[in-house]
């Protein structure tokens, strides 16, 4: 597949906005009801501002993926089928709940405040449920086989929780809070996990048996069938929009980059700033990580081999 930026924004920021909304609420509900360090309000309206400008800035982005954009809220009318539906219904929805949850930590909002845990609860299961959305637009498509596996909504979750995570670590310790060890510890488990699960798909993927082949797409059995043209002297829609042009070796790169942004140099750089304390090191730590996050949205998409692309194989 060619990956579209807007869509490796989308992904990657709103990702970022349900970790960080999770973050605050958890530890926020912790302090209520455990021995946890308290978040000043402040602090919480805040980073919920953050999250939600995250959340704006992956909405604002989605847009210009799309053919017509005034036409954009015709996209819920599918929500009984279509994934992408239930996203553009969660969105929003979360998008509310969060500046909700925000305004109510506010003197303006001291109305709302009573009712911060049930909004900020009704808040973490929009986000939940807004990482499951956005994972199934892609694992639902089974003849893509790269993205049909729980995997993929598995690591969109972790990915987005752990820079998520990552952002608060920043916060807080920006402000000299307690909770700025706890979000890094946070921060760094869901990272390894992340790792783990993406290195599930990886492995996973590297070993797929295709489904479609030129064999099968013909119906001739025969152990070596060669074409010779694509069908076309010059590029069309399916060429650009399904393949993204690039050499074997250089998608191989992008991999390998993507595991050392997105977790191994973040894994590094939270172990730093929970050894040294250093504001630096907790705020390197996810402007890194949401760099190469960058790259493994790419290369989650350039990984995915359209079955189209047998026709254009001379090309591709």
């Amino acid at each position: 597949m060619n990956p579209a930026l807007s869509v490796i924004l989308l992904t990657t920021l709103i990702g970022a906005g349900q970790g960080l909304f999770v973050a605050l609420v958890a530890a926020d509900l912790g302090a209520r009801f455990a021995a946890w360090a308290a978040l000043p309000e402040a602090f919480v309206a805040r980073a919920a501002g953050l999250a939600l400008a995250l959340l704006v800035a992956g909405l604002a982005a989605s847009f210009f993926h799309l053919g017509r954009p005034l036409r954009a809220w015709r996209s819920a009318a599918q929500w009984r089928t279509s994934w992408l539906s239930r996203e553009v219904i969660a969105l929003p929805l979360a998008m509310a709940l969060v500046a909700l949850y925000g305004a109510a930590q506010l003197p303006l909002g001291s109305a709302l405040r009573p009712h911060a845990d049930w909004i900020g609860v009704l808040g973490v299961l929009a986000c939940l449920a807004l990482y499951v959305c956005t994972g199934m637009i892609y694992a639902c498509l089974r003849f893509l086989q790269e993205w049909a596996t729980p995997l993929t909504v598995v690591n969109f979750t972790l990915l987005g929780a752990a820079s998520g995570f990552s952002i608060a670590a920043a916060l807080a310790r920006l402000d000299g809070l307690e909770s700025a060890t706890g979000f890094a510890l946070s921060a760094a488990a869901l990272t390894a996990f992340g790792l783990l699960g993406r290195t599930a798909s990886l492995l996973r993927n590297a070993r797929l048996r295709r489904s479609s082949t030129l064999a099968t797409a013909i119906g001739i059995k025969h152990p070596r069938i060669v074409q010779s043209a694509a069908g076309f002297l010059g590029g069309s829609f399916n060429t650009r929009e399904f393949f993204h042009g690039r050499k074997d070796a250089f998608v191989r790169q992008v991999k390998w980059l993507f595991l050392g942004g997105a977790f191994a140099l973040p894994l590094l750089l939270l172990g730093a700033a929970l050894g040294q304390g250093a504001a630096a090191w907790f705020v390197a730590a996810p402007l890194v990580q949401w760099s190469g996050l960058l790259l493994e949205r790419w290369y989650f998409f350039a990984e995915a081999k359209h079955p189209q692309n047998l026709y254009y194989s001379a090309i591709a």
